[in-house]
């Protein structure tokens, strides 16, 4: 459960173009986040294409908002829930939005929502435009809710195999590598050693679509472990463990 000075979030979740099936797991790691205080799906809900969300409806307390689809061609719901977001945008009541949808539509929507000093967490398929994905603070592929992941696996040529740890949603490590070691140097002290949390905070600044659960981990630290170049070291502190990352000499 989620504490009392948690971040209260909307959770908006566009039924046209959402899948029912991940969404349990979605508000899992909604819950991590914040409190989803709001929680509303839109679409045309006389139409028997929406009726797998009926049950899961009923089961996460979520409000389906009815949106019939005046013109063909025309997307009624997208509007409907834009007009929502900017309701709840300016009537202060939660501290950021939860965009449910694959839909580059709603970029501008998450645009304007961080203009307004609010965060924006998206959820869509892979297939996402990357443009409504870099418009989010983070962004959350929806395949990687419903993947199993591994605690750690070594990084090598076994590892060509799609679907084993290394090789995910996201891409390669291999791919990540350039990337991993921006953030290294950008982040490092002068020993050459940079903390993890400050390392994983730069790249989600510069991906929002980052999460080692994309590779196949469940955590950044599992997925340092499997680089071969680099080493990670655990510094006791007063507020427990700290980790740090630096580039292997050599």
């Amino acid at each position: 459960m989620a504490s009392p000075d948690s971040d209260c979030l909307a959770v908006l979740i566009d039924a046209d173009n959402a899948q029912p099936g991940v969404v349990g797991e979605l508000l899992a790691e909604v819950a991590s986040y914040g409190t989803a205080t709001v929680k509303r799906a839109y679409g045309d809900w006389t139409t028997p294409q929406l009726g797998r969300w009926k049950d899961v409806l009923h089961v996460h307390a979520i409000q389906p908002v009815q949106q019939f689809s005046y013109t063909s061609g025309k997307n009624a719901t997208d509007s409907a829930l834009i007009i929502d977001a900017m309701d709840l945008l300016h009537g202060g009541r939660v501290d950021g939005f939860c965009l449910v949808s694959s839909d580059s539509d709603f970029t501008r929507l998450a645009t304007r929502l961080r203009e307004a000093g609010l965060a924006v967490y998206g959820f869509g398929e892979r297939k996402t435009p990357k443009p409504f994905v870099a418009a989010c603070d983070k962004f959350i592929y929806t395949e990687i809710l419903k993947r199993p992941v591994v605690a750690a696996a070594p990084a090598g040529p076994e590892l060509e195999e799609p679907g084993e740890a290394g090789e995910g949603i996201g891409g390669s490590l291999r791919q990540l590598g350039p990337a991993l070691r921006a953030a290294i140097a950008a982040v490092d002290q002068e020993d050459g050693w940079a903390p993890l949390g400050q390392v994983g905070t730069w790249l989600l600044k510069h991906d929002p679509s980052f999460d080692a659960r994309n590779f196949g981990f469940k955590k950044l630290s599992d997925l340092v472990r499997a680089q071969t170049d680099l080493d990670l070291k655990t510094v006791p502190g007063s507020q427990g463990a700290h980790l740090y990352v630096r580039l292997r000499e050599g």
